[in-house]
């Protein structure tokens, strides 16, 4: 049996159709110039916008209260593309 997390979140569902609105792709383009070449990879650009705007529109105001969060909920991950 194969575990397809988007089989999983309702079509109506916020976080979905917002996904299905909005494309951030051009964030790799505006914060390429931002992004060392050598060492650690640093966070996918998308993922952090991302991330702050699941944070505002869920009012959340700590960096560790927002991990905490987002890894409860599926449909947040989905929006992420984790």
């Amino acid at each position: 049996m194969n575990f397809q997390l988007s089989q999983r979140i309702p079509k109506d569902n916020f976080y979905r159709r917002l996904k299905g609105i909005l494309d951030f792709h051009f964030l790799y383009k505006m914060a390429e110039p931002y992004y060392g070449k050598e060492g650690q990879k640093s966070i996918d650009p998308v993922v952090f916008f991302k991330s702050m705007l699941v944070s505002y529109l869920e009012n959340i105001l700590y960096d560790r209260k927002l991990i905490d969060f987002v890894s409860m909920r599926l449909d947040i991950l989905y929006f992420l593309n984790y």
